[in-house]
């Protein structure tokens, strides 16, 4: 019989300090806890009684992802345990809805779970960090993930965008996402509207304009360049200047929010060069894959 090894590994351990996190560990902390559990401590639960993570911060899942998952259950059962938490009426889903919903798609009743005392907290970070490292969140879901979090945690922005590896523009350019309208902020979601086409909109006051400047995007297909010289109209009341892009060095900085939006990491152009810097072989695969840079056989 296996022995109980350390309840946590130096991933998760990591995870719940104040300290810039090192994403490579923690691109695999599920993985680590199951190595750090014994098979004594894994649980056949029941899946009606597990309740979906309170913190996660995605609303939307991709359905036909979902079937491929349940179709590779029903052959090969649930392969990694999920994570939960026990509550008063049952358990709350830490990590692996996925799972979870696919499993119940696949008529399953019940399926492995590792049980921890995890706090509300705790919670909060390892959905924030499971869906922003292993998935795309919409801007908008993941806008709301960043708030709620510095809401919760008393963070400032910039102490979140240090801990998470992100500038701090990139978090408050994101969080501005939050003060659209809420159509608005449906069609970001959408993908309809761009992130850097929302991050223009978010700094105008006027609700009105902004939807006549939404439809100009989405039915005019103007850029970001043309959306920014007509919401720099004087009668145009902004919440934040936004500036002149002249120089050669102005449109330079445009292509860099541009491509930091895309990216999700500070990029910066100069000398005729893109650097765009990763923390880990992870998350370079994670930039090339979001530039559709075919990595197969590499």
């Amino acid at each position: 019989m296996e022995n109980k090894r350390k309840a946590l590994g130096k991933g998760l351990e990591q995870l719940f300090n104040s300290e810039p996190l090192n994403m490579e560990s923690l691109n695999n902390f599920e993985q680590e806890l199951v190595n750090n559990t014994s098979e004594n401590d894994i649980k056949e639960i029941e899946i009606k009684d597990i309740r979906s993570n309170p913190h996660q911060p995605r609303t939307y899942f991709d359905e036909e992802a979902l079937k491929e998952l349940s179709e590779s259950i029903k052959i090969h059962g649930v392969i990694e345990p999920i994570i939960v938490k026990k509550s008063i009426k049952g358990y709350d889903l830490v990590a692996g809805e996925r799972r979870t919903k696919a499993a119940k798609l696949a008529g399953l009743t019940v399926i492995p779970a590792i049980i921890k005392d995890f706090t509300d907290q705790q919670m909060m970070e390892i959905a924030l960090i499971e869906n922003i490292q292993r998935e795309d969140l919409s801007p908008i879901e993941e806008a709301i993930a960043y708030k709620n979090y510095i809401d919760k945690t008393g963070y400032t922005q910039e102490e979140v965008a240090s801990k998470f590896g992100k500038s701090r523009s990139y978090i408050t350019n994101l969080i501005g996402l939050l003060n659209l309208p809420e159509n608005i902020q449906n069609q970001v979601s959408n993908g309809t509207i761009s992130m850097s086409h929302a991050r223009v909109l978010s700094k105008i006051e006027d609700a009105v304009l902004i939807n006549d400047l939404a439809e100009k995007i989405i039915n005019e297909g103007i850029s970001v360049r043309d959306l920014e010289d007509l919401s720099r109209d004087e009668s145009v009341v902004k919440k934040n200047k936004i500036s002149r892009v002249t120089t050669q060095s102005s449109k330079f900085k445009l292509y860099e929010r541009v491509l930091q939006d895309v990216i999700g990491t500070k990029v910066q152009i100069s000398k005729n060069k893109i650097s765009i810097p990763f923390d880990s072989e992870k998350d370079l695969e994670r930039i090339l894959e979001i530039l559709n840079i075919d990595i197969e056989g590499v």
